[in-house]
């Protein structure tokens, strides 16, 4: 068995959005370098998350363990960041790992070697995570061969990173929650996000109107532009949820029967004051870090239901049920084939400039998304 160099960082929580991490650097055995932090004399994991002050970074070399029986080993090719991923190193995320944890919670890998026992897999194979929580920003890990599913290595690199997360959220939530038929309308606040423009491919290959909602900036024009050539039907400022334009608007397309609310606050109550009777309302995140207000007007006179989703938790659900990953997964390979799915716009970066590409990210108005190319 030649020997395999892996990388990694391994990212740590710090008082408030202060972060740590370590970036992992090749040897010439099978080892990989990883980062560790410490601190000084906790003992409970809530003073090891407020104990740590800075940015701290340190190498280490480890082993990479032996490829077992029902084992993979996996080099990864290349790893967004997302704000999952950011909000899991400044520890306001559902899953917050043992410390020091690798970041990452989505990429695409290639299998290099597998074990005795494993059947599904073989070496050349593209895989990405089923699970949040393995950490992709490495160079290379052996994980149980359950813990990742392939994906065809027909499809653009970055579409195989970067589908696991907003895609899969992106379809759910159109398939999952309303009857959607074509000519129905679905309106969406943080547009331009990943999931954003997900929703955009996804519904306009459905035949389904979508109305998009951004911040106002300086290349809203631009912006506006890009999003109309991906299938937005419409595409509007936050302010103009307010305004009089809206009832001039409906009257080219129908009042939706989904909203989707990546932000909170009142941009989500805009959504829905503006559902039809009986739509629904569903929440994937909240970017502006505030509550969802629900008018009282709204759940009496239009029955409105008000839902939420997290992808984690329906791969968790249904990690019994291969064919239901599977089939989506090769139904959203297919639009990319197509060319009716394409991935966000992206800024690879090497694992060297990491602290500019997590810099980068957590900037606002962020138009292309960090993906470290490892």
């Amino acid at each position: 068995m030649v020997g395999f160099t892996g990388s990694c960082f391994v990212c740590f929580k710090m008082k408030v959005s202060r972060i740590a991490w370590l970036l992992c650097k090749r040897t010439e055995v099978r080892r990989h370098t990883v980062c560790r932090t410490f601190t000084s004399g906790s003992t409970t994991r809530q003073q090891q998350l407020s104990s740590a002050r800075g940015r701290i970074c340190r190498l280490e070399s480890m082993e990479l363990p032996s490829v077992g029986a029902k084992s993979v080993l996996v080099k990864l090719l290349a790893a967004p960041i997302n704000p999952s991923d950011i909000n899991m190193i400044q520890g306001s995320y559902a899953i917050l790992p043992d410390l020091p944890a690798v970041g990452g919670n989505e990429g695409v890998g290639q299998i290099l070697e597998v074990g005795s026992q494993v059947k599904a897999l073989r070496p050349g194979d593209w895989v990405i995570p089923r699970d949040a929580g393995l950490g992709t920003w490495r160079t290379a890990v052996v994980l149980a061969e359950n813990d990742v599913i392939s994906l065809p290595n027909d499809i653009p690199l970055l579409s195989a990173a970067t589908l696991g997360v907003n895609p899969c959220t992106a379809f759910r939530m159109l398939s999952d929650f309303e009857e959607l038929k074509p000519g129905d309308t679905v309106i969406q606040n943080a547009a331009n996000s990943g999931v954003g423009q997900a929703v955009i491919q996804i519904a306009a290959a459905r035949g389904i109107q979508t109305i998009n909602v951004v911040r106002d900036r300086p290349d809203l024009t631009q912006l506006i532009d890009r999003l109309k050539a991906m299938g937005a039907s419409h595409v509007i400022k936050e302010e103009t949820l307010r305004r009089h334009e809206m009832k001039e608007l409906f009257k080219t397309c129908p009042r939706p029967k989904l909203a989707l609310n990546g932000v909170g606050g009142k941009s989500a109550t805009e959504l829905l004051r503006h559902l039809q009777v009986g739509g629904s309302m569903v929440t994937y995140g909240g970017m502006a870090k505030q509550p969802v207000t629900v008018p009282v007007s709204a759940l009496i006179f239009k029955n409105v239901k008000v839902k939420g989703f997290w992808v984690t938790q329906w791969k968790r659900t249904h990690s019994q049920d291969e064919g239901a990953l599977r089939g989506m997964l090769d139904e959203l390979c297919s639009l990319i084939r197509q060319g009716k799915l394409t991935a966000p716009a992206c800024s690879e970066v090497g694992l060297q400039d990491f602290r500019k590409a997590l810099d980068t990210a957590m900037q606002p108005f962020t138009s292309a998304k960090q993906v470290l190319v490892l």
